[in-house]
């Protein structure tokens, strides 16, 4: 039998010691009266008029003194001590303590508040309830899940046991709040469109695909809102943003998760430079909210988002990193030939701009510590965006920082016909078997052709973006419950 076993099964005697001395282990309702943290900030009034006080709380450490038990319970908010005397609880009560307790238990103490000898702030316990009998160890709290895909797996144990991987979710969670904020100061409506969709659109990505019985049709997971926030601008909603879930079957590496959040906006009457100031003056504000100075560690560098963001083309990144003279007019052979040289990945007949989006990925996207806006990309990489006008080019952009893309923006493709022409042209590279080729989507066509005004859009990557904001170099590390293989 394993040790994890014979635990279990002590506790389960445990557990049956309890009910036989009349506790239901389990009971339906807590009468917890405050949280901890408003009992030790009202402790000197509390302590004071006597009153009795309930809290409650995960049992995280056991003392055991005899006559006397002392118990740290921590309720999610903050930590306080308990102190069970037998003269207060009576001999039986104390003794169910003393047979039936564990740490990661959840109770429950009613008593009132008082400095012990030492002075420290208590809770003299005058009874107590089990509110949750835990039948399995917790981690050891300085060693915490030494297995990285186990505390992945297990993040609630992660929790638990890990002060640093709860603060850090905190952060994201406070991330997200301060976005939403900004943005509805602005003037912003936050609106939710659909995840299960007809046509898989908005961006470059292979889609998760299932079925609806009663409608007997094929449905996807939405790779992105982009088209469905564009209907929004049509309608007459001039300013539109949503935070949400997005899902592409893709591989999984330390930037990238099948399933991920996204912050995407859309503003009418606006264009790819607009929305640049706009990124960067979000970016600004929010990182001074989260780091004075607004300078943050990351890795062993110090980015600093104070100064204003540096601007440089694709075209010219491709020749500084990857010494790719005229990239965008180079053959075919000799893309892939460079490709080669680099250790990049280059398919047989791939088309060159594929092969040079996986060159800027690998080698020269992570040279781009400072915050960077990566501008002029040919048009061909982007289908749903506007060229520039006279040229090749998409008006748009890319915020990298830390080697990690941030920031994917646009002018949006207002014109009817251009973007049929641009879905005809990804359908011809799905034919060639382009996995990732965007669809033609018939409705989004219509919705267009009712006129949609100059648009400015903007796609925020929130897991990358608390990536930053934390120094955690996994996406795994900021995603609550990242996609894992089941174990067997």
């Amino acid at each position: 039998m394993s040790s994890l076993e014979e635990i279990r099964k002590v506790r389960l005697e445990k557990l049956k010691r309890l009910r036989t001395g009349g506790l239901e282990p389990y009971p339906l309702s807590s009468k917890r009266s405050m949280s901890c943290l408003e009992a030790l900030l009202r402790f000197e009034e509390l302590s004071k008029s006597g009153e009795v006080l309930t809290l409650a709380g995960r049992v995280t450490a056991l003392r055991d003194q005899g006559g006397v038990f002392f118990v740290d319970i921590d309720d999610g908010e903050k930590d306080i001590q308990v102190m069970l005397r037998k003269s207060d609880l009576g001999e039986e009560n104390f003794a169910l303590w003393q047979e039936g307790a564990d740490i990661g238990d959840q109770a429950e103490f009613a008593g009132k508040l008082a400095l012990t000898k030492k002075g420290e702030k208590t809770l003299t316990a005058l009874t107590w309830r089990m509110l949750a009998k835990g039948l399995r160890p917790l981690p050891e709290k300085r060693s915490g899940l030494k297995d990285p895909e186990e505390r992945y797996r297990r993040r609630y144990l992660d929790l638990l046991s890990q002060k640093e991987s709860k603060e850090r979710f905190l952060t994201r969670s406070r991330i997200v709040s301060l976005l939403r904020g900004y943005l509805e100061k602005e003037g912003f409506v936050e609106v939710e469109t659909s995840i299960l969709q007809n046509v898989p659109g908005g961006a470059s990505a292979e889609p998760f695909k299932t079925a609806h019985k009663a409608l007997g049709i094929d449905l996807y997971l939405r790779i992105a809102p982009e088209l469905d926030l564009k209907k929004t601008i049509i309608g007459g909603l001039p300013k539109v943003f949503e935070i949400g879930r997005s899902f592409r079957n893709e591989g999984i590496d330390v930037t990238h998760n099948p399933e991920f959040t996204t912050l995407e906006w859309y503003r009418a009457w606006s264009d790819a430079a607009r929305e640049r100031a706009a990124v960067e003056k979000l970016f600004k504000w929010l990182v001074r909210k989260l780091a004075p100075g607004a300078k943050i560690p990351y890795e062993k560098e110090t980015i600093d988002f104070s100064r204003k963001f540096n601007v440089v083309s694709y075209q010219e990144l491709l020749e500084r990193y990857a010494l790719l003279p005229n990239p965008f007019s180079a053959p075919a052979a000799e893309v892939e030939l460079k490709a080669r040289q680099l250790g990049v990945a280059a398919g047989a007949g791939e088309v060159p701009f594929k092969i040079l989006e996986n060159i800027f990925k690998r080698i020269c996207r992570p040279k781009l510590v400072q915050p960077t806006f990566v501008v002029d990309w040919p048009a061909e990489m982007l289908p749903l965006a506007k060229r520039k006008e006279g040229g090749k080019m998409a008006d748009a952009f890319q915020l990298i920082a830390g080697g990690l893309e941030l920031v994917k923006a646009f002018s949006e493709q207002n014109d009817p016909l251009e973007q049929r022409e641009r879905f005809d042209l990804e359908e011809k590279l799905r034919s060639g078997g382009d996995p990732e080729a965007q669809r033609s989507d018939e409705e989004f066509l219509e919705a267009l052709e009712y006129g949609m005004p100059p648009t400015g859009g903007v796609g925020i990557g929130i897991d990358r973006l608390v990536m930053l904001m934390t120094n955690q170099h996994n996406i795994r590390e900021v995603i609550l419950f990242p996609t894992l293989r089941p174990k067997k």
